[in-house]
């Protein structure tokens, strides 16, 4: 019970400690999940203006996703712009997101990190390249299961040789 108290008092210590020193020295831009949330779909141009403010963009240059029902609601639709197409040399503010700070990011980001998939750059083989390869080792490898399949593939192994072929070295017949 002592250490309930104690850590009660300590907790009602910590607590107040911004109210002793007299103002809070960092304003903490949001508390909840619902701070971060996008605001409802813009249907008038003024709402549509007040968004491309809010997400620093020129009102020609704001489009927000369709009103699909997925939540994205006034979220500008931004160009994938993965993290490998950005200037490496460039002074960011994030170097290792290559962002700076405040810039939109694009909805689905964490898709198209420094560490996840590239969606601007041309691959180097095409997906009906990549499938054909796909299945050509698949049918080779069937192939060659079916060619060897009913080849013997062990060591061959004769008989165990005993010396004196004919002869019997043991019996399990009780002795005379």
């Amino acid at each position: 019970m002592a250490t309930l108290a104690k850590s009660f008092v300590r907790f009602r210590t910590i607590n107040s400690l911004p109210s002793l020193i007299g103002t809070q020295a960092v304003r903490n831009a949001g508390h909840w999940n619902k701070d971060w949330k996008p605001g409802p779909y813009p249907v008038t141009p003024e709402e549509r203006a007040a968004a491309a403010r809010k997400y620093g963009l020129h009102p020609d240059d704001y489009e927000p996703y369709p009103d699909d029902g997925l939540g994205r609601g006034d979220y500008p639709k931004l160009p994938i712009i993965s993290g490998e197409a950005r200037d490496p040399f460039r002074d960011w503010d994030y170097p290792e997101y290559r962002r700076n700070f405040g810039e939109p990011i694009h909805a689905d980001a964490d898709m198209y990190g420094l560490d996840r998939i590239d969606g601007t750059t041309k691959p180097r083989f095409s997906p009906y390249q990549q499938a054909a390869a796909f299945f050509g080792v698949i049918a080779a490898c069937f192939a060659i299961y079916i060619y060897l399949d009913d080849k013997k593939l062990h060591r061959p192994v004769l008989p165990k040789q005993y010396p004196g072929d004919g002869n019997v070295h043991y019996t399990f017949e009780p002795a005379e």
